[in-house]
């Protein structure tokens, strides 16, 4: 700090700014400014104020930012999202009270004076001077609302923020120009309800309408005298005078208000004593924001259409162009969330899995023919204490998923078969389907090189006594797993991967699936929402349609509102009708008497498949009906238990396979959530059984449903779908089958295991 030289005199840095400060401000007082705004504003000053003249008059006031509503598909409230959690509001709804107290406690003689208070200024500028710093202020309301611009705009950008509240003569002098541009622009009513919409009262509370919520649970309109005055007391020092923490300061503080506002008469001196001697009366309400405090345990849901709208152009051509957006807030997000799905998924997940089981389970429902992601939820809760994670494990790694995702293991198989269709294949397909044989080769690709099992693997089924020939109808039901093999050998990859091209059925990670014959049984990770998705197209006769979450989006920008455009589900056909109607017969079978027999619905039409991976680290259960798909994923994220003389919400299993327990998470789920609802029939098709007397050498006891989920234990090598590590990507990977990373499979870059960014 510069000092006074010997003598009393001032330093050459102290007699500067008095210099600057007293010449510059004398202009500009000279020209007009402290006249009150019917004054005289536009007189000309000479000399010294052409400087104050050439300064910026144009201030920028940045929309505020408000808190975001995301809303259900029936228009409930699911969550409150905010940077800054504001609400704006007109003078109208704020309590005459609350209007005198802060003009009372900062700024007496607001409705008198012009942009500035010329005493106040040069009493403050003469001390200013002397100390050779800015120790006093004498900012009227006018320019604390100018200041708190420059807060706004700064966001949470630190720098920034240091320089809009950075106490400099330079500072002042600019606040004080743009403060006579507001005063000519807006008047006095406009100035005093910006500046109560924009200050920070504490406790999260930005704006007059979240303080009086936050601390009262009420709106602003209703706040009595002695509300007011401790909220206008708050302004000063939220912290200092924050009532929830130090309520006896917050009071003392409160009582100066009511005597200001006696002072000044707003209101009787009598009537200050009796507020005075009123408790503070708090009834606070937490701050609720953000995804992790939603409502019908859709915080997962919440968090993915967050991700949603970061990551679509249409809300903003760069993600910082969209995370402004979302930032500024004062959005109402209407959803495709319907709350009868997701309570019916939610239950069917508590009901089945526990939150401290050592394995985790995870649903998504889509619509057919729409693409609304209806319900979303896992049995890890949002959070992050022990199990809980902050890793949707519905939904890619890009928005909030896994690192990969999760191998699907036999729910890859109608994509094989509905390729093979494609092709011209006929539903009565049949092949050799031994027990056990090598992958075959050569087996053609897009790229024109044709796949060679270089290392001689071999594929088996889960049963010995599952031994061919087998038709397609036969083989799905069974999931045979030699079946699919030689469909592939066949028909060649390049199908394949046109069929799961046009479902968008994508690696968890986001990348294509390897042209390896190992995919065909599921040897890659992908997420539910994925799967359901894939599905839905079987569902919808052969369209597939991409996944939505967003109905509507309103955004108000100060008191105004507008609507904004949404991303639109983009359907297309993925296969003919004819082809997806043959799966929905075979995938019928798969429910009827089945692997999935356990998963069937009794009431309605339905489909689906069971899948189990190797080392029975993954069960899936992928079905749907006409109107409604599901995916159901069990098993651990960081793919390091096997599922083998487990309990699961409270139930032993010796082994876990896609029939168990995601077959009946997927029936209770999908029966509370269709409960009601129409119940409309496939377009079945007419497929031949095959001939009964022919023999297979393979168990037909139907006491037994043929289920060869529940066979003999594995050995590690070869579970539901038997398939081999290394085949998928030519090498064993680092711990996982096929070349399927082992250890941690989430997202690392956040604070250890299970953070990401």
């Amino acid at each position: 700090m510069p000092k006074k030289r010997s003598g009393g005199g001032l330093s050459p840095t102290q007699q500067a700014a008095k210099f600057l400060g007293v010449s510059v401000l004398a202009g500009a007082v000279l020209a007009g400014i402290a006249l009150p705004a019917v004054g005289a504003l536009g007189l000309a000053a000479k000399g010294s104020v052409e400087g104050f003249d050439a300064l910026p008059a144009n201030l920028k006031t940045p929309p505020l930012s408000q808190r975001t509503t995301i809303l259900d598909a029936e228009g409930g409230t699911i969550a409150t999202v905010y940077s800054r959690d504001r609400t704006v509001v007109d003078l109208k709804d704020i309590s005459p009270y609350m209007q005198k107290a802060i003009v009372a406690i900062e700024d007496s003689r607001f409705y008198e004076h012009g942009a500035i208070d010329l005493k106040g200024v040069l009493r403050a500028l003469n001390k200013n001077a002397r100390s050779g710093e800015v120790s006093e202020g004498a900012s009227t309301l006018t320019q604390q609302y100018v200041k708190n611009v420059f807060v706004e705009e700064a966001g949470d950008d630190p720098t920034k923020v240091a320089q809009a509240t950075q106490q400099t003569i330079g500072r002042k002098i600019q606040e004080l120009k743009l403060a006579i541009q507001v005063e000519e622009e807006l008047g006095k009513k406009k100035i005093l309800e910006n500046y109560l919409n924009i200050t920070f009262f504490g406790q999260q509370a930005y704006g007059v309408e979240a303080a009086s919520q936050r601390y009262f649970s009420k709106h602003a309109k209703d706040l009595n005298v002695q509300e007011a005055a401790l909220l206008a007391g708050i302004v000063q020092s939220p912290s200092r005078y924050d009532p929830v923490n130090d309520e006896a300061e917050a009071t003392k503080r409160r009582n100066v208000v009511l005597n200001r506002m006696a002072q000044v008469g707003y209101i009787s001196t009598a009537e200050a004593e009796k507020a005075k001697k009123a408790p503070l009366g708090l009834k606070v309400s937490k701050p609720k924001n953000g995804c992790i405090t939603a409502v019908k345990n859709a915080s997962f849901f919440c968090d993915y259409v967050r991700e949603v709208f970061l990551s679509d152009k249409v809300f903003g051509k760069t993600r910082k162009d969209r995370a402004k957006v979302w930032n500024q807030g004062g959005l109402t997000i209407r959803t495709t969330l319907d709350p009868q799905a997701q309570a019916s998924v939610q239950q069917s997940l508590k009901d089945h899995v526990n939150q401290s089981d050592s394995v985790a389970a995870a649903s998504t429902l889509v619509e057919p023919g729409t693409g609304k992601v209806l319900a979303m939820g896992q049995t890890k809760p949002y959070g992050y204490g022990k199990n809980e994670t902050e890793i949707n494990y519905s939904v890619d790694h890009g928005m909030g998923g896994s690192n990969y995702g999760f191998p699907t293991g036999s729910t890859f198989k109608p994509f094989v078969a509905a390729a093979a269709l494609e092709e011209g294949r006929p539903a009565t397909q049949e092949y050799s389907s031994p027990y056990e044989m090598p992958y075959p080769e050569p087996v053609q690709t897009c790229s024109g090189k044709p796949w060679m099992n270089t290392a001689g693997e071999k594929v088996p089924n889960e049963s010995e006594s599952e031994v061919g020939p087998y038709r397609l109808k036969e083989a799905m039901a069974l999931s045979v797993n030699t079946y699919f093999v030689q469909m592939v050998a066949d028909i060649g990859l390049c199908p394949v991967m046109k069929m799961t091209d046009a479902l968008h059925v994508v690696q968890g990670s986001g990348d294509k699936l390897p042209e390896v014959p190992a995919v065909s049984l599921g040897s890659k990770g992908v997420a539910p929402l994925t799967m359901a998705s894939a599905y839905a197209a079987f569902a919808s006769r052969g369209m597939y349609c991409t996944p939505i979450v967003i109905e509507s989006i309103t955004q108000k920008i100060g008191n105004k509102q507008k609507s904004l455009d949404v991303p639109k589900s983009t359907c297309s056909r993925a296969m003919s009708e004819k082809t997806a109607d043959t799966v929905n017969t075979l995938l019928q079978g798969v429910v009827d008497s089945g692997t999935g027999k356990a998963a069937g619905l009794t009431d309605r039409a339905n489909a689906g498949k069971t899948g189990t991976t190797d080392e029975r680290k993954n069960a899936w259960f992928v079905g749907y009906t006409p109107n409604l798909s599901g995916a159901v994923w069990v098993g651990s994220a960081s793919q390091q238990v096997q599922m083998k003389n487990i309990t699961i919400g409270g139930q032993y299993h010796d082994l876990v396979f896609g029939g168990a327990v995601p077959g009946p998470i997927w029936k209770d789920a999908m029966t509370g959530a269709l409960a009601g609802k129409d119940s409309p029939s496939f377009n079945l098709v007419n497929i031949p059984d095959e001939d009964k007397d022919k023999d297979k050498n393979k168990d037909k006891d139907k006491d037994k449903d043929k289920d060869r989920d529940k066979e003999k234990p594995d050995d590690g090598n070869n579970g539901d779908d038997g398939f081999i590590g290394g085949l998928t990507d030519g090498g064993t990977g680092d711990g996982g089958p096929g070349g399927f990373p082992g250890g941690n499979l989430i997202q690392g870059p956040g604070n250890g295991p299970g953070g990401r960014r």
